[in-house]
């Protein structure tokens, strides 16, 4: 970023300005300022006025391989954060063939320089988180040296899974198709003023905790819902005692701290856009603001202090659980992609809805989010199709639209284009110089339906299978 040049009056103008603004705007960045008018410097640093958060999410119905994206731009950031969801959001990580599953833990955690924060917009159950920390010291990664935890991110209790399958049970035909992981019932909590924090493990928590699941334990009875609680309890106290050898840090004060010794922050998103339970396919969606308004609120942070937004998607669409997909195959091409993108849930290993790319979606993703650089991944798993398909409208009575609609349901009917496939195995490739022609047409079209670049392209499930575009 560079100041305009101006005339020696326009100068002296500028700089009697400046100087009324100088202790709003920070001494620091006044006398840059200032020296630069002056002509004692050229340009004014970058690092100064650069102080963002940079944001990673999912543009879809989520499992698009966040985790792998985070772990290849770690290295250029000092603090990773995850801002929002429970331990349903498996992200699965491959590297010196090695695989990873982290469920609330952020994807840096294995870049051993790095900052991991667990943000106050997360859920987090004791006992899962133990398992996780458990499976990750075994291979080697000491995490108490690497994570911190928000004292406001709230518990996941074992009475709130039970609450989880006692909803669903209820509901029968017209169940969600949650987890049962008991992240929907903590979110109520939290927004009902009944949950229960992290920070209160420091002061008088047994009372808490009792008076928390007696009044969950009266829900349960009021359903007629049979339940053993005591095994669920014991792994869960487990867990405690696993995250009390843990930080627990004022997570709003320690980033923006770190945004002011101009330090780099990436933030990392669970599930996708489509599962925002604002914007998404309402509802069948989580329970947590999953787009890029949701790491403002899940870590503190301001919402100019937002830089990049990274929107990550896939060069066809999945879904897991019930909902709208209007995309969706049944057909042997659906289960093509589904075997080749190996699409089970990487902690419910939940099979999952496969179909064509759905840019309609895609689009209202975009817009919803700022997004400023997309990244595509596993087009590799399409490397063999002779033809592929997009979305690009929708029909809706009889009309094209291509705006995304207040609800989605059987009466949406997906208006394609058809493409010529690549027809190559793009796996072992290094750059984009090596892209056959029809791959490189498929980007172009998409780059011009969307209005954003795709800046990397991921052809593999390994880190090292990931091409970088637009080398500015």
């Amino acid at each position: 970023m560079y100041l305009c040049q101006v005339s020696k009056k326009g100068q002296k103008q500028t700089i009697k300005k400046i100087g009324r603004m100088k202790h709003s705007f920070g001494f620091r960045c006044f006398k840059v300022l200032k020296d630069y008018m002056r002509g004692s410097i050229r340009p004014i640093n970058k690092k100064l006025l650069r102080m963002k958060v940079d944001v990673l999410l999912g543009l879809q119905w989520g499992d698009e391989g966040k985790g792998k994206v985070v772990d290849v731009l770690t290295p250029r950031y000092d603090v990773v954060c995850r801002f929002q969801g429970g331990p349903n959001a498996g992200h699965t990580l491959e590297f010196n063939h090695q695989k990873y599953i982290l469920r609330s833990i952020p994807s840096g955690i294995f870049q051993g320089d790095k900052v991991n924060i667990i943000g106050n917009g997360v859920v987090l159950d004791p006992a899962l988180f133990k398992v996780e920390v458990d499976q990750l010291m075994a291979s080697g990664h000491p995490l108490t040296e690497r994570l911190l935890i928000s004292k406001k991110a709230h518990l996941i209790l074992p009475t709130h899974r039970l609450l989880d399958a006692a909803n669903e049970a209820a509901k029968g035909e017209g169940k969600i198709g949650t987890t049962g992981k008991g992240i929907g019932p903590a979110y109520t909590d939290k927004v009902s003023r009944n949950g229960l924090r992290v920070g209160d493990l420091l002061n008088n928590f047994e009372a808490k905790y009792k008076a928390a699941t007696d009044r969950h334990k009266t829900m349960l009875d009021q359903m007629s819902f049979e339940y053993d609680l005591e095994p669920i309890e014991k792994e869960w106290f487990e867990g405690i005692e696993c995250l009390k050898q843990f930080q627990f840090i004022d997570s709003e004060h320690f980033i923006n701290k770190k945004l002011k010794e101009e330090k780099g922050v990436l933030c990392e998103g669970a599930q996708g856009t489509m599962l925002d339970v604002d914007f998404g396919s309402y509802p069948f969606v989580t329970s947590s603001n999953t787009i890029c308004a949701g790491a403002c609120t899940g870590l503190g942070i301001a919402p100019n202090s937002i830089g990049i937004v990274y929107g990550i998607f896939k060069a066809y669409c999945t879904r897991v659980g019930s909902g709208p997909f209007p995309t969706e195959l049944f057909d042997s091409i659906g289960k093509e992609l589904r075997d080749k993108g190996h699409e089970y849930g990487a902690v419910t290993g939940r099979e999952r809805r496969c179909g064509w790319i759905d840019l309609v979606a895609l689009r209202y993703a975009i817009m919803i989010n700022g997004v400023t650089e997309l990244i595509m991944m596993k087009s590799d798993v399409m490397d063999e199709f002779e033809t592929i398909k997009a979305c690009v409208a929708y029909k809706i009575d009889g009309e094209e639209t291509e705006d995304f609609p207040f609800d989605i349901n059987d009466g949406v009917e997906p208006v394609y284009v058809e493409l010529p496939g690549w027809k190559t195995d793009m796996t072992q490739m290094q750059s984009e110089d090596e892209f056959p022609e029809e791959f490189n047409c498929y980007l172009n079209f998409l780059e011009e339906q969307l209005d954003v670049r795709i800046k990397i392209v991921s052809v593999g499930p390994d880190r090292a299978q990931t091409i970088e575009r637009y080398n500015d």
